[in-house]
């Protein structure tokens, strides 16, 4: 296999790794309000994990790549990661949960829809 190849591999197993933990953040916070999400430490600890491990997996999207997706919020999804990493004890619950119910079923979705359009230009 070429380099090329391999980069481009690498590259959409983030965004699919993406969607997977989008879509653990929707499980764990399914049918909570913001109280019982706040209230359940083991629910909340997940779901900051995977919002991190979300930031960190679009750290490794090529430039170009999300030059060509500016409909994806890359450096916020970034921004989120690194407030979750160096917050320590100043995340705002807010605006975690603002994000889940907000930015999480956009996000979603159009990483969805780019890696099948991804999928169908490799057929």
């Amino acid at each position: 296999m070429s380099k090329t190849h391999n980069e481009e591999r690498s590259w959409r197993l983030f965004i699919q790794d993406m969607i997977e933990f989008y879509e653990k953040v929707q499980s764990y916070t399914d049918g909570l309000d913001h109280d019982a999400f706040s209230a359940d430490t083991l629910v909340y600890d997940a779901t900051l994990h995977n919002l991190v491990l979300i930031g960190e997996a679009a750290t490794h999207i090529p430039d170009d790549i999300r030059e060509a997706h500016p409909e994806i919020q890359w450096r916020r999804v970034i921004a989120t990661r690194n407030r979750l990493v160096h917050g320590h004890s100043g995340i705002d619950d807010d605006v975690v949960w603002d994000v889940i119910r907000t930015d999480v079923p956009g996000l979603l979705h159009d990483l969805r829809n780019l890696l099948n359009a991804m999928n169908e230009e490799s057929k």
